[in-house]
């Protein structure tokens, strides 16, 4: 196991706002696959709001086991002319209903369109235990972890954590012109109504209508102060590259 490709998966983890997910025929049919939309947890658990009405969720009520491919599409990196070039990541474990306020916060915050049909009665927010991940970063790059590798860790950013709805909605609220800054100077995404959506240790999550943006931080970020550095150093860092208008 390399400790670079397991952080590479989970930049692809945290860069992904839609999957494919594989279920288990309940009557020994083949695996079911389909489209959803997930986020991630503070530890990396994928979050999915599922309906009753799909044949996926009556599978996970025989079976909870389940996987999600994912591509990191909110990296903002060309797709390779071969797509088995393509970087993707597959998180197997066993999905359950949450009914933790976070997670329905974390999600919805991710997908604020899911919000007009989150409280329809055949919805249910659904975390999964990460039992296994499997990574293949194009050819010649394949690497597998145990569930127990997945988390990232660092207890310490506890602080940072607790902060991160509002420093959410300050930057949204008061800073509007940074977040979109992110999203154009540095990630050369185009212009736009840019929102930030979360903050975490290793980056911020962006979004803008549909699309999505991921950017990193260069070094893990654990407190508010720090957050309020980096955040300040990279609007600079992204206004400095603009030319004056």
């Amino acid at each position: 196991m390399s400790a670079g490709d397991l952080d590479f998966a989970r930049e692809l983890a945290r860069a992904s706002a839609v999957a494919s997910l594989a279920t288990l025929d309940p009557d020994g049919g083949p695996p079911h696959a389909s489209f959803v939309t997930v986020a991630l947890d503070r530890d990396l658990s994928p979050l999915l709001l599922l309906s009753g009405l799909a044949q996926h969720r009556r599978n996970l009520a025989a079976d909870p086991a389940a996987a999600l491919l994912m591509t990191g599409e909110g990296r903002g990196v060309a797709a390779p002319s071969d797509p088995l070039a393509g970087d993707r990541v597959t998180v197997r474990g066993r999905l359950a209903v949450s009914a933790d306020p976070a997670d329905r916060a974390r999600f919805l915050a991710r997908h604020p369109e899911a919000a007009g049909y989150a409280d329809f009665g055949d919805f249910d927010f659904f975390r999964m235990a990460v039992t296994a991940v499997h990574l293949v970063g194009g050819f010649g790059r394949i690497s597998s972890f145990g569930g127990a590798d997945w988390p990232p860790g660092l207890a310490e950013a506890e602080p940072l954590r607790d902060a991160e709805g509002e420093i959410v909605a300050h930057m949204n609220e008061d800073h509007g012109d940074a977040v979109a800054a992110y999203a154009t100077g540095l990630l050369g995404r185009t212009d736009g109504p840019w929102r930030m959506t979360g903050i975490d240790p290793w980056g911020i999550d962006l979004r803008n209508g549909g699309e999505i943006a991921r950017l990193a931080f260069e070094a893990p970020v654990l407190t508010p102060e720090g957050a309020r550095k980096s955040l300040v150093a990279l609007v600079r860092k992204a206004r400095a590259g603009r030319p004056p208008s």
